[in-house]
C-alpha cells in the first residue's frame, strides 16, 4: 500500500472512530430519554445537550448525518423551551406539556434510528471494502506476519460486529443495505476460498447463517446455489456442522436435498468417526435433523453410508447407554415438529423427566442414539407414511446385522419399537 494512501486510511479510520464514539453516546442518551419519565430523565437531557454541542463539528462533515444534526438542534430547542416554561396548572398547561413530551420522545426515537442507520451503513461499507481487498489481493494467506495477523483480526472483528447486529432482529433499511452491498455473495466467496484460515472460514460461515436467519425468504436462495453448502460439509468441523444444522432447521427439506448430489450425507455420516468428540456429537445432531427433514433419497443415503452400524457402535461405547430405564417410551418425547436440538431430544424437555434426560445426555451424548434416530425418521416431515414403515423395517434389519449379540440387538430393537409412534 502506498504511504500516502496508508496515512489517509489511518486518518479516515481515526475520524470514523471519533464519530462512532459520539454517535454511540448520543444513541444511548436518546434511548434513555424515551424510556424514562420526565422527572428521571434530567441526566439524559443534560447528556444530550452536551453531546449536541460537541457533535456539531464532528457530524457536520458527513452528508449522511445532516438530518441527524437538524434533529439534534430541534431537540435541543424543544428541551430548552420546555425547561424555560414556568410550571402552571390547568388543562391547557397539561396538554401542552404532554405534547412537548411526546415531541421530545419522537425526536429522540428518530435520532436513535438515524444513528443506528449510520452505524449499519458504516459496518456494511467497511466490511464490503475489506472483503473486496481480500478478493483482489494475491497475498491472501493470512497469519504469516504480524501485519497479516492484524488484518485477520480486523476482518474477524468486522464479521463479529455484523453478526451482533443481525441477531438484534429484522430491519427493512438494514436489509436494503445488505442487498445493495451484495455482502452475501462476498461472504460466500470468502467461505469457499481455500487459502484463508480456519477462523476466517468459521466466522464467515456464522455470518452467512445469521444472514439467512435474518430473513430466510430473501437470503436463502443465494445460500442454496453455488458451493456454500458443499464448503460447510467439506470443512467438517464442529463450527461448520453447527452452522449446517441451524440452516437445515431454518430451510428444512430444500437444504437437505442439496446434500446428496455431492456426497454430503456420506461425508457427515463418516464424521461420526471423528477423533474430536465435540465434532462427532455435532455430526450426530446434524444427522438427526437430516433424518427429520430428509426425503426418501436422503434417508437412503444415510442408511447406505452405514449410519445404523456407526450408531450401534456409539451406543455401545462408554458415552452411550439407553434411556429406557428412565421411563422413556413416548415418541413425542424424542422429537417434535420443530426438529431436534441435542441429538434428537428437545432442549425444552417436558417437566422433570425431560430435565433428567437432558442431564443424562450431557454425560452420555450417544445414549439411545439408534432409537432417537429411528424416531426422528418416523415422526419427521420428509417422508410419506409408507416410506416411513419401509424404513423402519430396514432400520430394524440393520440393527440385527450391526449388533454383536442377540441381547444387544433385542435391547436396541426394543427401544426403537417402544419409542415409535403408534
Amino acid at each position: 500500500m502506498d504511504d500516502g494512501v496508508a496515512v489517509e486510511a489511518t486518518f479516515r479510520n481515526h475520524h470514523q472512530s471519533q464519530v462512532l464514539k459520539v454517535l454511540q453516546a448520543l444513541k444511548e442518551a436518546s434511548h434513555q430519554l424515551q424510556t424514562k419519565s420526565a422527572d428521571s430523565s434530567n441526566a439524559s437531557v443534560k447528556a444530550l445537550l452536551e453531546l449536541e454541542f460537541v457533535s456539531n463539528s464532528i457530524l457536520s462533515s458527513d452528508p449522511h448525518l445532516t438530518t441527524l444534526s437538524a434533529d439534534l438542534s430541534d431537540l435541543k430547542n424543544l428541551i430548552q423551551r420546555q425547561q424555560s416554561c414556568e410550571p402552571t396548572t390547568g388543562i391547557r398547561s397539561f396538554l401542552t406539556n404532554r405534547f412537548r413530551a411526546h415531541e421530545i420522545s419522537r425526536l429522540a426515537s428518530s435520532i436513535e434510528s438515524e444513528i443506528q442507520a449510520w452505524i449499519d451503513r458504516e459496518t456494511i461499507n467497511n466490511l464490503t471494502e475489506t472483503l473486496e481487498e481480500w478478493s483482489s489481493s494475491n497475498n491472501i494467506v493470512l497469519g504469516s506476519s504480524p501485519a497479516a495477523s492484524r488484518d485477520e483480526e480486523s476482518l474477524l472483528a468486522q464479521l463479529s460486529q455484523l453478526r451482533i447486529r443481525l441477531v438484534q432482529g429484522f430491519d427493512i433499511d438494514l436489509q436494503d443495505m445488505l442487498l445493495k452491498s451484495r455482502l452475501l455473495q462476498k461472504l460466500k466467496s470468502l467461505l469457499c476460498n481455500g487459502h484463508v484460515s480456519k477462523r476466517v472460514h468459521e466466522m464467515a460461515a456464522y455470518s452467512l447463517k445469521e444472514l439467512v436467519l435474518f430473513n430466510k425468504d430473501v437470503f436463502v436462495g443465494e445460500v442454496l446455489v453455488g458451493q456454500t453448502i458443499k464448503s460447510l460439509v467439506l470443512m467438517g468441523t464442529f463450527f461448520s456442522l453447527d452452522v449446517l444444522k441451524s440452516l437445515i432447521k431454518a430451510v428444512k427439506s430444500p437444504l437437505v436435498d442439496e446434500l446428496e448430489p455431492f456426497g454430503g450425507i456420506l461425508k457427515i455420516v463418516n464424521t461420526l468417526d471423528s477423533a474430536d468428540m465435540a465434532t462427532k456429537i455435532m455430526a450426530l445432531d446434524c444427522l438427526m435433523e437430516i433424518g427429520y427433514y430428509g426425503r426418501k433419497e436422503a434417508v437412503e443415503a444415510m442408511l447406505s453410508a452405514g449410519i445404523i452400524k456407526k450408531l450401534v457402535y456409539l451406543q455401545r461405547s462408554e458415552l452411550g447407554g439407553d434411556l429406557v430405564d428412565m421411563g422413556k417410551g413416548k415418541s413425542e418425547e424424542f422429537g417434535g415438529e420443530n426438529g431436534v436440538n441435542v441429538g434428537g431430544v428437545e432442549k425444552s424437555g417436558r417437566g422433570r423427566k425431560g430435565c433428567k434426560e437432558m442431564r443424562y445426555l450431557e454425560c452420555h451424548p450417544f445414549a439411545s442414539c439408534v432409537a432417537r434416530f429411528a424416531v426422528q425418521v418416523e415422526v419427521g416431515e420428509g417422508l410419506r407414511q409408507r416410506e416411513k414403515r419401509a424404513f423402519k423395517q430396514e432400520i430394524l434389519k440393520r440393527i440385527r446385522e450391526a449388533s454383536v449379540s442377540d441381547a444387544e440387538a433385542a435391547t436396541v430393537i426394543a427401544e426403537v419399537l417402544w419409542g415409535s409412534s403408534p
